[in-house]
């Protein structure tokens, strides 16, 4: 039996020798909520938890599953349950099936909104990276999540083009003005719209469909996490998008997902980590492969590459993608990976000859990596210039360029952004002081993102 298993049969077993309906367990369950100045969501919100754990098709969060403890008057033990899953952060493991995943997320969602400070603060661990890509590059073919028969809501395609659009509209407010503006927001729409579907009632091809829709909204839930800075959080996402993809079957959005989890490594300085999480990306999809896919693998296993110094690896990376690119017919690839074209792999070119000090071709690439229709992407490309010029040995034209990156940044919430502006400041005061220089600094302490960036110093 699993874990699971154990503790659903134990939390119905403790409900019925009570003689406790379900609905008396969640009037226990709000009392000892209001015990806490917390309140629950609406009754039939709260059910369809208890029904899910008590069917073992997941496990109540740390907040769940203090209440129950309190409420039933047992120890984590009793519920099958270890102590850290009342008394600590929610467990990072890969979930050991899809319920399990469907289970967690949701819980997952509230504590966010919550505004879990342990939980918005935590950092990202190698294991949790490295569990996940085994588990799903060696996983078995996934078997049809049967939904219970009494399950509600009814869920139809219907219901995914809606998350698809809504996503597509959270996504697109991303690009625009970072992933700080509407994180909240898309949250929000995922716990209160869309965890009641997860739960619902659907048939094999409408679920399926549902959990590759739901991956590609925890893919941008991690990504905007990790662009606000919140890395632990953005990598619970990353590993639960991963696994709904895993069951539905979509092994394109599971590679695009670990590919975001090297991006992510990256920026962490786990930079062999991010190396094997591309390479785990590339091979899993081997069979299902698109050219658009496999420049960006390649790109972000370069990306790592060039951060541990090895120049020649990076170069054999870069010329993957770039061969892999020419290869390649938007036609046939997934939508949501058209946005990488020869701008975007100019701008991951930039980022790596920078970090293997070879400043000539980073400014070449980054004058190449401003497209005028994606503004983070542009701020990035542009700041990526100015500190190739900085390494050229240009302090006065590497002003002038960052004071167009914070022009540019001046709309964005992101604290990824703000962590290249740090950057660029340290890099600056190692420079000669010119006039040009004393009037950049004049101009950008103007600026919102500049002043954040001092804060971090």
């Amino acid at each position: 039996m699993t874990g699971t298993q154990q503790m659903g049969t134990r939390l119905l077993s403790a409900r019925r020798s009570r003689g406790w309906s379900q609905a008396r367990l969640i009037r226990e369950l709000r009392t000892a909520a209001g015990r806490q100045g917390q309140a629950l969501p609406a009754d039939a919100s709260v059910k369809r938890r208890i029904a899910s754990w008590e069917n073992s098709h997941g496990v109540p969060d740390e907040f769940y599953a203090g209440l129950l403890c309190e409420a039933l008057g047992l120890a984590p033990g009793d519920l099958g349950m270890r102590d850290h899953e009342v008394h600590g952060l929610p467990d990072l493991r890969y979930p050991e099936s899809v319920g399990a995943a469907i289970g967690a997320v949701g819980p997952l969602w509230l504590a966010d909104l919550a505004g879990d400070a342990s939980l918005l603060t935590a950092d990202a661990s190698d294991g949790p990276w490295h569990e996940a890509s085994l588990h799903w590059l060696v996983a078995p073919d996934t078997r049809p999540f049967a939904a219970p028969a009494d399950a509600w809501p009814r869920v139809g395609l219907t219901d995914v083009a809606m998350i698809k659009s809504t996503a597509d509209m959270f996504a697109q407010l991303d690009d625009r003005f970072g992933g700080d503006h509407a994180r909240h927001s898309l949250i929000q729409y995922l716990s209160r719209d869309v965890a009641p579907l997860l739960s619902g009632q659907y048939t094999e091809a409408v679920g399926r469909a549902l959990f590759s829709m739901v991956g590609e909204a925890l893919r941008l839930a991690g990504w905007m996490s990790y662009d606000a800075c919140h890395h632990g959080l953005a990598q619970r996402y990353f590993v639960h998008g991963l696994r709904l993809a895993q069951d539905s079957d979509d092994r394109r959005l599971a590679g695009s997902i670990l590919s975001a989890m090297s991006h992510q490594a990256t920026f962490l300085g786990r930079y062999t980590q991010a190396a094997t999480l591309a390479r785990a990306a590339r091979m899993g999809i081997s069979r299902v492969a698109t050219p658009t896919l496999l420049a960006q693998f390649h790109a972000m296993e370069a990306r790592a590459l060039a951060r541990t110094g090895d120049t020649r690896a990076c170069e054999l990376a870069l010329a993957e993608a770039t061969g892999a690119l020419d290869r390649r017919n938007n036609d046939d690839e997934p939508e949501w990976i058209t946005y990488f074209d020869d701008v975007e792999l100019a701008a991951e070119a930039a980022h790596c000859f920078r970090d293997v000090s070879s400043a000539r071709r980073s400014v070449a690439h980054a004058e190449n990596a401003v497209s005028g229709t994606h503004v983070r992407s542009d701020f990035f490309a542009t700041m990526i210039l100015a500190d190739a010029q900085m390494h050229a040995g240009n302090p006065e034209e590497a002003c002038r360029v960052a004071a167009d990156a914070l022009d540019l940044g001046e709309q964005l919430r992101s604290a990824r952004c703000v962590s290249y502006l740090a950057e660029f400041r340290r890099n600056l005061a190692r420079a000669s002081t010119t006039t040009a220089v004393r009037d950049f600094h004049e101009l950008a302490a103007e600026h919102r993102l500049w002043r954040e960036a001092a804060g971090m110093e």
